[in-house]
Parts: C-alpha cells; structure tokens; sequence
C-alpha cells in the first residue's frame, strides 16, 4: 500500500473551526501497522530503557543527521506499505 491509497483509506475528524484532530483509520491497515512495528521489535512504549540509552541514540541520529546521512521518511514505512 502506497502512502497516497492510506490517504486515501483515512479518514479526518474536524472541529467546529476545520482543523483536523483526529484520524479514523480502518481496522485492517491499523492491524497491518501494529504487525509490522512487532516485526520490527518495535514497543509502542518501552518503559525499560534506560534514559542514557535513549539520549545516547538521540546524540547519534544528531551526529548523523549532521553528517548528511540520512534517507527519506517513506523508507520508515516501507513495510507497512508492502
């Protein structure tokens, strides 16, 4: 699935002004999203780390940010898409 066919699944909730606050999304692409971030080892919440860990990975991604190497976002969701 391509990014333009989700936008196209999704569904937005606007307030009374038109801005968009939340999103409806179908059962089945959230399934295949939750399926894809356990394939990954991905936690929607991992308590356990420890903050040096996380501040320490942050540093990196800065570093190579910084650097130049980085790729394009749609590669964070290839799977998903698949």
């Amino acid at each position: 699935m391509t990014l333009a066919e989700l936008g196209d699944l999704v569904k937005y909730i606007t307030d009374a002004e038109g801005q968009q606050t939340d999103v409806l999304v179908p059962t089945a692409v959230w399934q295949q999203i939750l399926g894809v971030l356990g394939e990954s080892g991905l936690c929607l919440e991992d308590e356990g780390e420890p903050k040096a860990q996380i501040l320490a990975d942050l540093t990196e991604a800065v570093r190579l940010t910084q650097a130049g190497e980085t790729f394009p976002v749609s590669e964070l969701w290839t799977q998903v898409y698949d």
